[in-house]
This record gives C-alpha cells, sequence and structure tokens, in this order.
C-alpha cells in the first residue's frame, strides 16, 4: 500500500502529531507521530527519541484488538517507521475520559487517596479547546456547545467510551497493565448523504492512558513525564514490548 501513498499538503500541526493530505485520496488523512512530550497544556515540553514509532505501534496495537471486538475507529494502515493513514472525519469537540481508579487531580479534587477503584467505570465529557484548558462540560453543556446533536448522542458516546474502556481493561490486562483511566476522541464519518456514523479517532498511548504495573504499581505512563519520575522513554519502550509480545501475533 505505501507505493500508492503520496504525503500531500500539511494540514495541521498539534502538540503529538502532523496531520497531511493524502495525494489521489482526499478521503484519508496522513498522520505522523512526533517525538515530543508536552504536560498540563503544553507549558511543560520534552521529546525522546523514537516515541513517535512507540506510539503509533501502540495505538495500531489497540485499534486492531478493538476492531476484532466491534469497536470501529478511523484506522486504515501503518506506513513508515511513525505514519498511519486514517479516514477523514468531522472530529467531535470533546474529549471522553473513563475512570476506573481515581488518580491525579481528580484524586485531589475530590480528598480522595490515589489509587482507590471506583464501584464503576466514571465517564466525563471535556470541552476540546486548548485556549480553555480543556474544561470539564455536563451534558447540557455539551448540547449548548453543539458537541452532539442530541443526547442520544451523546449517550452513544458514553456506551461506546464504556465499550473501549471494557475492551482496554483486557487489552492492557493481558500484558500485567492496570488501566488507571485513558482519554480518547471521535469523529464522523463522511459520506455523500452528509455525517455518517460516529468512530473512534485520534490514539490510544502512554500519553492519553494512566497504567500502572498490575505487580509492582509502578507508573508506566505519561505520568512519568508530569512528575519528573525518569525513566519515561523506558517505560514506553517496557509497554510497548508488552503488548507486541502478547497480541502482535493474535491481530490481523
Amino acid at each position: 500500500m505505501s507505493a500508492d501513498i503520496r504525503r500531500g499538503e500539511m494540514l495541521y500541526e498539534g502538540k503529538a502529531k502532523r496531520l497531511f493530505g493524502v495525494e489521489g485520496h482526499p478521503e484519508w488523512i496522513l498522520q505522523e507521530f512526533k517525538d515530543s512530550l508536552t504536560a498540563f497544556n503544553a507549558q511543560k515540553k520534552g521529546s525522546f527519541e523514537n516515541k513517535g514509532r512507540l506510539n503509533r505501534d501502540i495505538t495500531s496495537l489497540v485499534f486492531r484488538f478493538l476492531a476484532s471486538k466491534g469497536v470501529p475507529s478511523h484506522r486504515v494502515a501503518d506506513l513508515g517507521t511513525n505514519e498511519m493513514v486514517t479516514e477523514k472525519l468531522e472530529m467531535l469537540k470533546v474529549e471522553v475520559v473513563v475512570r476506573n481508579v481515581l488518580a491525579g487531580s481528580t484524586a485531589k479534587k475530590f480528598g480522595i487517596e490515589e489509587g482507590t477503584p471506583l464501584e464503576k467505570p466514571l465517564t466525563e465529557f471535556y470541552y476540546k479547546d486548548d485556549a480553555l484548558q480543556d474544561p470539564f462540560i455536563s451534558d447540557e453543556q455539551a448540547l449548548m456547545l453543539k458537541v452532539c446533536k442530541t443526547q442520544a448522542e451523546l449517550d452513544q458516546l458514553k456506551t461506546l467510551a464504556l465499550k473501549v474502556n471494557e475492551g482496554l481493561v483486557e487489552f492492557f490486562g493481558a500484558a500485567d497493565l492496570r488501566l488507571i483511566d485513558f482519554k480518547i476522541e471521535f469523529g464522523r464519518r463522511l459520506s455523500s448523504s452528509g455525517l455518517g456514523q460516529i468512530v473512534l479517532a485520534d490514539e490510544i498511548t502512554p500519553d492519553s492512558c494512566r497504567l500502572w504495573d498490575k505487580k509492582t504499581g509502578e507508573r508506566m505512563d505519561k505520568d512519568r513525564f508530569r512528575r519528573d519520575l525518569g525513566n519515561v522513554k523506558e517505560s514506553y519502550e517496557e509497554v510497548f514490548g508488552r503488548l507486541r509480545d502478547h497480541w502482535s501475533k493474535k491481530l490481523v
């Protein structure tokens, strides 16, 4: 497939990826995963070699696994060492967070000890706007902001997010990783008749998930960068190595 793919003009550059058009394929986007690390809405910045490759490979494994569980995504194919061809979507201006265990700012917000398991997963919406620092929004606020058209669509996002959570708990758990929480994004497929099916988009990596080693409780995600714990690159490599060893031969 790579012989048919020619990178077009750059469409957008974000904190973690550059997006390009694909010559001859207006229905696709080429995503280049960068080596950069950011935290606290890019107030803290860093990088390490091959981070883009690791995140592309982890995302590819995750999307392929979730597809086997009936969760569609925008992934079309991997390309090169750190690129992914994806469908062009109409992205929803919302980040959906699912929490299985209280950690980070949420634990602090409620004065509950970090690491406290939740009786059931907690699903939250955040309005996607860097200038506003991605604020938490209620269902009513999401409808006011036209994140979705109807309450039924918001409920669909929650259902999809919980289905993703169920799959990710299995996916990471098989690699002895405990899924604490994660952030995901969705978009609508484009069609000649207008906007269509809502599907999973963006990425799922240690940048967007909290992952703790099941045996030791050691953090294996971007918290190592946020909290200056060191061994950031080694932790990302360890996560990918475990996932690759368990899943690569099991997934199409």
